[in-house]
């Protein structure tokens, strides 16, 4: 059941236009989210990628998240990795890998101990200030892909 009663207030609105049940209703928006949130995410990030490559790591906090996310995505969640490996991933990417190894590591998508890097296993509570510099799609995303298949 949700909690949030602002939420279900929406949800409810929403049963009351379309005569869904609350179920559907609340699919439908939560599905509504998810393609706003995916939608911003590749308005974030598609011109800044060509093929697999980004020529600059952005200064806008917002947008370097959505591509941190977007690197991120290269690890497989659960398995443990060398610096160097970390590295050759990275170099994949941008030549400044020592400065998005360091980024992934601040925005606590990767944890770093003893030399040794693995992805997060689970996605990172925000403060309220940390929540306006990320995009939406690490909510949707993030905590799926940190599960893993």
């Amino acid at each position: 059941m949700t909690r949030d009663s602002d939420f279900k207030q929406v949800v409810r609105a929403r049963m009351a236009g379309t005569g869904e049940s609350y179920t559907a209703a609340r699919a439908s928006l939560e599905q509504e989210a998810y393609d706003a949130a995916r939608a911003e995410q590749e308005r974030l990030v598609g011109r800044l990628f060509t093929d697999g490559r980004i020529a600059h790591v952005p200064a806008r906090r917002k947008v370097r998240a959505a591509v941190l996310l977007e690197v991120l995505a290269r690890f497989e969640p659960g398995r443990e990795y060398a610096e160097r490996e970390v590295n050759e991933v990275l170099l994949g990417v941008h030549e400044d890998f020592a400065y998005l190894r360091r980024e992934l590591v601040n925005y606590r998508y990767l944890e770093r101990q003893d030399g040794r890097y693995r992805t997060a296993a689970h996605a990172p509570a925000r403060s309220p200030i940390e929540r306006q510099e990320i995009p939406a799609w690490e909510g949707h995303w993030l905590e799926g892909f940190l599960s893993g298949p």
